[in-house]
């Protein structure tokens, strides 16, 4: 088991559900402020949920042979919360649909190769306790945004929540980045961590 690269995926983990926990419930009445009814909600999700599960194939099969797993996890999450601020330009049915269709990708990135790499890195001993670390987190901290989500929309705005979901999945994506340098086959990312440290 190696705990740094574990501390790294559940911290990370734990910020991403945070900051989607936020809005989750919110969606829906986000959706109706910007002029879309049950249908326009039903078809951001499933926009969401098709891209996310045809994407998720080819991204498991190109994390098999063409890129590695750390890559496409920090290329993810990075595309999260670059959609995240995206949906301060949400003012239409469409815009959400490619919002959600967005997001949809950035989860195929990150979540399959989040749960192959914890897999590989807790290894056979104790992956109970850490899987069961992960799940309980999961919710734990989901709950928790859900009541912050819903206090920071009643005193601001929906802007307001998509900034602070912005910058918390900013945080992660950058708390992320660290397994491209402590992860397997980091040698090279290693010495690229080393020159930019350097010219800094």
């Amino acid at each position: 088991m190696d705990r740094k690269i574990l501390k790294i995926l559940l911290i990370s983990n734990a910020l991403w559900s945070f900051a989607e926990g936020m809005f989750g419930p919110l969606f829906a009445l986000f959706a109706d402020r910007v002029g879309g009814n049950v249908l326009a909600i039903t078809w951001a999700w499933a926009g969401y949920l098709v891209v996310k599960g045809l994407t998720s194939i080819v991204v498991g099969k190109v994390s098999d042979k063409y890129m590695s797993k750390e890559t496409l996890i920090v290329f993810g999450f990075a595309l999260n919360a670059l959609l995240t601020f995206g949906y301060l330009l949400v003012n239409s049915r469409t815009s959400l649909f490619l919002v959600e269709s967005g997001l949809g990708l950035a989860a195929a990135l990150a979540l399959p190769t989040w749960s192959s790499l914890f897999a590989r890195y807790t290894g056979k001993s104790k992956n109970g306790w850490a899987w069961g670390m992960a799940s309980g987190t999961d919710d734990f901290v989901t709950a928790i945004g859900i009541v912050l989500g819903g206090m920071v929309v009643s005193k601001f705005s929906f802007s307001g929540l998509f900034v602070v979901m912005g910058l918390i999945q900013l945080s992660a994506t950058l708390y992320q980045a660290k397994i491209l340098y402590y992860g397997n086959g980091a040698k090279n990312n290693k010495k690229v961590f080393r020159g930019l440290r350097a010219a800094w």
